[in-house]
This record gives structure tokens, C-alpha cells and sequence, in this order.
């Protein structure tokens, strides 16, 4: 399981929102390149960016700041969502050097254009699914739909999706703890790798996914309790890999 560090970024800066409300966000770092090589310095093996101004938008807003991340690191692994909602826009980020992009609010409105993506993009596409109660959320998670998340998530099976980051928007920013449970049954609705995210705060939460990873998390983003200090990442990565080891993965 992959510990990924999440570098949210609005209006230029990385910043953490407390669920995903942008009139509550904390300003990080004005140099997210540097956040991104304090991160790399610590030894993790991807990253993952937000654009949250783009989330809103519905279009690229950071793509520069993006830009100079990968171009920073070129051989580190990125993913990237917010506001990419047509096959141009993803372009321009595989062209960047970009190694996946996140798919969420359109994924959500028209799945048929997962399938698109990934047909243009073979192995590229991650699909983002924010849930709140079980619940899909979209919009920067301003709007919270009826379409279960588990089902949803089936339905992008044929597609190739290479990964499904799921969110649970409660615990999101607010150092509660993951929620194990709703991750879970993410992973075990379909064959796609699951990215966990929302709430993790410490160690626990790693030992607590890694106990489970065998069904199908690959990876973990956290954001909130690295730049907090509650969750060092070389250490979080050093026991999903002993438990990877211990478990033969």
C-alpha cells in the first residue's frame, strides 16, 4: 500500500480545506514545488494534487503549478484531479508529464466519458468518487446525489480504470480517523484498486487500512495529518511495507 501525500492547491498555494469547503481552508505552503520535495525528500513513491480552484471551475485553474511539479520530478508518479471534464484537458496533463489523471464530478454526470478517456488514455484514468453517507457528492461536493458510490463504482469496471480514490467527505480534513468500513466495501464492490482518503490522522489508521489492503487499497492519500505532524510519512510507508511483506504482497 502506497502512502501518497496530497498537495491541495488554491489560488496558487497548498492549502488543506476542512470538508471541502473553501471558505475554511489553511495556507501550507506558497511554494508547492518545495512541498513537493519535502515530500519526496521523506521517500514517498506518488503524489497527489488537487486543483480546487479548477474543482469549482470545471476547468484547469492551477495547471502551472502542476505543471512545474512534474516537470520538478519526472520520474515520481502524480495524479491529479479537479476540473478535468474533457479529453483536451487531460492531454495537457499527460503532456506535462502528468501519470494519471483523476476524473470525479464528470465521471459521476456522464460515465460514458470514463470509457472515452480511457479508450484515448489507456491506463491513465483514475476515477474520484467523494461519498458522504454512501452517498456521491459532486461539484467540489456541493452537491450530494442519490447514486450509491458501491454502484457506481461497478459500473466503471469494463471501462480499464486504473484506480478509484474514494473519499469520505465527513472524515475529510477533520482528523477523525479513516473510515475503514465505507473503504472497504469500495474495494470489495469491484476489481478496481482502491485509493483511500478522508480522516487519516496517525499510525492507526495506516496499521487499520494494511490490515485490510489484501482486498483491494493500494494506496492511502493523506493530507491534513502530514502537515500537522500526527502521521510521518517515511514511517507510514515503512509499515505499509513490512505488512505488504509479512502478508507476502
Amino acid at each position: 500500500m502506497l502512502i501518497i501525500p496530497a498537495i491541495d492547491l488554491k489560488d496558487g498555494q497548498c492549502v488543506r480545506l476542512r470538508q471541502g469547503l473553501m471558505e475554511d481552508s489553511t495556507v501550507f505552503s506558497d511554494d508547492p514545488v518545495a512541498m513537493a520535495r519535502r515530500w519526496v525528500d521523506a521517500g514517498c513513491r506518488r503524489l497527489h494534487l488537487v486543483d480546487l480552484n479548477g474543482a469549482f471551475a470545471g476547468e484547469p485553474v492551477n495547471g502551472e503549478v502542476v505543471t512545474a511539479i512534474a516537470a520538478a520530478y519526472p520520474d515520481l508518479p502524480i495524479q491529479i484531479g479537479g476540473g478535468i471534464r474533457n479529453l483536451e484537458t487531460i492531454e495537457h496533463y499527460v503532456r506535462a508529464g502528468v501519470s494519471y489523471v483523476i476524473i470525479g464530478t464528470k465521471a459521476v454526470k456522464e460515465p460514458a466519458f470514463v470509457a472515452e478517456a480511457c479508450r484515448a488514455f489507456p491506463g491513465k484514468v483514475i476515477v474520484g468518487l467523494d461519498a458522504k453517507d454512501g452517498l456521491v457528492a459532486t461539484d467540489g461536493w456541493a452537491e450530494v446525489s442519490t447514486v450509491q458510490a458501491t454502484d457506481l463504482a461497478k459500473q466503471f469496471e469494463a471501462d480499464g480504470v486504473s484506480a478509484i480514490v474514494y473519499t469520505d467527505i465527513a472524515r475529510d480534513g477533520m482528523m477523525q480517523g479513516v473510515n475503514v468500513e465505507a473503504t472497504l466495501s469500495m474495494a470489495r464492490a469491484s476489481s478496481i484498486p482502491v485509493i483511500a482518503s478522508g480522516g487519516i490522522t496517525n499510525l492507526d489508521d495506516i496499521r487499520a487500512l494494511s490490515a485490510v489492503a489484501h482486498e483491494g487499497i493500494c494506496g492511502a492519500i493523506t493530507g491534513r495529518a502530514i502537515y500537522e505532524g500526527t502521521l510521518d510519512v517515511a514511517e507510514a510507508q515503512r509499515l505499509c511495507d513490512q505488512a505488504g511483506a509479512g502478508a507476502g504482497a
